[in-house]
């Protein structure tokens, strides 16, 4: 499928890189907390981890080549798989419902990786970062997104989207993470209207918050109204947002910016 003249992947590409571009300027130029750690050092490691979970994605896929959302997404209308594929709605309704469930699905996947011993071993790389900019969007040990690919297979089998909305979502998904894990400084009043939709820096920000109180909240990633919906909303931070502490209470000594601490930290 080709969006705006360009194939899927090239699209996804051209989102992503100019999402991580907009929002690490708009930081730099307004940034909502002073860093506590070198950026190259971050950068370096958080794209490291990407690119490693990358690989393994793409050696999976041989094995598996629809393990990809896209992928999954026209198996399952083939097999006549899923929700969508047995309701008969109108495409645009389809679609902007099949984003909804898909982004619902995240925000269970991302609460599970919190409740489930194991998958919170490895969810921890992502909050160990003392941190938060674009760059921590890439932050996620590769054991822990090669559960996330098959996790969206699952999904796209009970949810069966369209190929469109499987490819919108991951387009949103991805620029949704970047921005809210982006260290700007978003006017106050203009917050409190954003968040009333979707997940915002100052929202994210708690969910890394040091305290378990905190970080057990706040699990969308797009979408706020799951939050809302659920009861694990935190409006603000006990420090504030700019005297709040980031990352794990037990790991605030520790080498969060290499990447060889992060690829063994959950083994240790």
């Amino acid at each position: 499928m080709t969006l705006l003249g360009m194939s899927e992947p090239v699209f996804r590409l051209v989102v992503f890189a100019g999402a991580f571009l907009l929002f690490s300027a708009l930081e730099a130029l307004a940034p909502r907390r002073v860093r506590s750690q070198t950026r190259l050092a971050r950068w370096t490691t958080n794209a490291g981890l990407l690119v490693i979970a990358t690989g393994l994605v793409r050696l999976m896929a041989f094995a598996a080549p629809f393990l990809a959302l896209t992928a999954a997404s026209a198996l399952a209308i083939e097999l006549g798989w899923g929700l969508f594929n047995v309701l008969a709605l109108p495409f645009w309704l389809e679609v902007v419902l099949a984003i909804a469930l898909l982004d619902l699905a995240i925000w269970f996947q991302h609460y599970i990786t919190h409740k489930v011993p194991l998958l919170w071993r490895l969810h921890r790389v992502h909050h160990a970062d003392r941190d938060l900019d674009a760059s921590s969007a890439l932050r996620f040990h590769p054991v822990e997104i090669a559960f996330s690919a098959a996790y969206k297979l699952a999904a796209a089998f009970l949810i069966g989207p369209a190929i469109l909305a499987a490819i919108l979502f991951e387009v949103v998904l991805n620029a949704s993470a970047i921005f809210n894990h982006a260290n700007w400084a978003i006017p106050p009043r203009v917050d409190r209207v954003l968040r009333w939709i979707i997940v915002t820096p100052d929202m994210h920000r708690v969910h890394h918050s040091v305290h378990r109180y905190e970080h057990d909240t706040n699990f969308g990633f797009c979408l706020s109204i799951w939050d809302r919906i659920f009861r694990t909303y935190t409006a603000d931070p006990d420090g504030g947002q700019s005297g709040m502490t980031l990352g794990l209470s037990d790991q605030q000594s520790a080498k969060t910016d290499r990447l060889g601490w992060s690829l063994i930290f959950p083994l240790r």
